[in-house]
C-alpha cells in the first residue's frame, strides 16, 4: 500500500511539473536542430532506456518510447567511438541521449537538495535538452552483457564520480577506457557521472522540448 501511495505521489509531481513548464528564453543564433536516432545510424548500439520504465530514480516512466537521439554531428562522433570500441571487443550501451526539457524539470523537482548536483537546473537547461549529451557505458560484443563499472548508472553517490578510486582495478580501467575514447571524439565527461558526456558544440544548439514521437 505504501509503495502504491508513493508511486501515485511521484506521478502527481510529474503531472504538475509538466503542466507548469516554461522553457528558458534564449537569445542568439543557433544551429538547426537535427536529431538522429542512434540505432538507425549504428545498429550495434545497444539501448537500455530506463526512463521509459520504472527502473529509474523517479520510480515511474517519464518517456513513452524507449528511443535515443543526438544532434547529427554528435551522433557521428559517437559512431566513431563505437567503431573504435569494436576493435577492443566492446559495444556502446546507451541509457539516454536527447531529453525533452520538461523531463529535466521533473528530475530536478523530485531530487533532494543534497543530490541536485546529479541533475540539471531547468532554469539553465541541460545539454541533454540540446541533443548534445549522452549517457553511455559498454557491453561485451561476444556475450552482449553490460560491462561492470565502479558505480551503476544513475547512482547518486561518490561511486558515480568520474575519478572515483574505489571498485576493482578492472572496473576503473574499463571506465577510464570509455572516457578516453569519448574525449578523443570531442566529448567531455561530467565530473559527478562517469557515464555522462557533453559534446563539444552543445552551446550551438537551442534547448528543446520536442517529444520523441515528433522527432523526424
Amino acid at each position: 500500500m505504501k509503495k502504491d501511495i508513493c508511486s501515485l505521489l511521484i506521478l502527481l509531481i510529474i503531472i504538475l511539473s509538466s503542466c507548469a513548464t516554461k522553457l528558458p528564453i534564449e537569445k542568439g543564433n543557433f544551429k538547426d536542430t537535427h536529431l538522429v536516432e542512434l540505432i538507425k545510424l549504428d545498429s550495434t548500439i545497444k539501448l537500455d532506456i530506463r526512463y521509459a520504465t520504472s527502473n529509474n530514480f523517479v520510480g515511474q516512466p517519464v518517456y513513452k518510447e524507449a528511443r535515443a537521439f543526438l544532434q547529427m554531428d554528435a551522433a557521428q562522433a559517437l559512431k566513431r567511438v563505437s567503431i573504435k570500441m569494436h576493435s577492443l571487443g566492446y559495444g556502446l550501451l546507451v541509457f539516454d541521449g536527447y531529453r525533452p526539457w520538461s523531463v529535466t524539470k521533473i528530475f530536478y523537482d523530485v531530487t533532494s537538495k543534497e543530490n541536485k548536483k546529479f541533475v540539471a537546473d531547468p532554469k539553465e537547461g541541460s545539454r541533454h535538452n540540446r541533443g548534445c549529451a549522452i549517457d553511455v557505458s559498454l557491453y561485451d560484443l561476444a556475450t552482449k552483457k553490460e560491462i561492470p563499472m565502479p558505480g551503476v548508472y544513475d547512482e547518486m553517490t561518490e561511486r558515480s564520480y568520474f575519478d572515483y578510486a574505489g571498485g576493482t582495478e578492472e572496473q576503473r580501467k574499463t571506465r577510464d577506457l570509455l572516457i578516453a575514447a569519448m574525449q578523443e571524439e570531442g566529448f567531455t565527461v561530467y565530473k559527478y557521472e562517469w557515464w555522462h558526456f557533453d559534446f563539444k558544440d552543445w552551446q550551438l544548439y537551442r534547448i528543446t522540448n520536442l517529444p520523441f514521437s515528433e522527432v523526424k
